[in-house]
């Protein structure tokens, strides 16, 4: 589910194709896309050992430890493209903004979140040219644990 009022466009990315662009200001800390419609995860052996599952692996995302969703219909949520300096931040399958987001913004966030430990993605950062290897769990739990933390202010 994708929180704002949205649309789908050819992204600003060299290289990504479509994009996800927010048509509403979404403040720092709120939640952009958050899970629905989940009904089933599976472990990367799984999706590896199963002809079917290993067929739609590009659509997979981690969810949490070793469990990964498909999505191989490509809901909209599937248009949040990779950066290294994204303005989204993936946390346990909630996409938080990272900073105050102005209309017509193209919501990216970090994929190493998103891969299995030391998968590589096909492609590589448009700004960087650095290759998009997938954290660990502990370190992604960790990192958008953190960031999350520092985007949340409690009296």
């Amino acid at each position: 589910m994708i929180v704002p009022r949205y649309r789908i466009g050819n992204s600003t990315i060299p290289g990504a194709g479509r994009g996800l662009f927010i048509l509403e200001p979404v403040a720092s800390g709120s939640v952009i896309t958050a899970p629905d419609a989940i009904d089933r995860t599976w472990t990367w052996n799984e999706i590896d050992r199963d002809e079917k599952l290993r067929a739609q692996a590009h659509a997979a995302a981690r969810w949490f430890e070793d469990r990964y969703t498909l999505s191989p219909d490509w809901p909209d949520e599937c248009f949040v493209n990779h950066s290294f300096d994204p303005n989204g931040l993936w946390h346990l399958g909630f996409v938080f903004a990272l900073r105050d987001l102005a209309p017509e913004t193209e919501i990216t966030v970090d994929y190493r979140h998103l891969l299995a430990p030391g998968q590589e993605e096909d492609f590589t950062d448009a700004a960087t040219g650095g290759k998009i290897i997938g954290y660990s769990w502990q370190e992604s739990l960790a990192r958008s644990t953190r960031a999350l933390a520092s985007l949340l202010t409690y009296p």
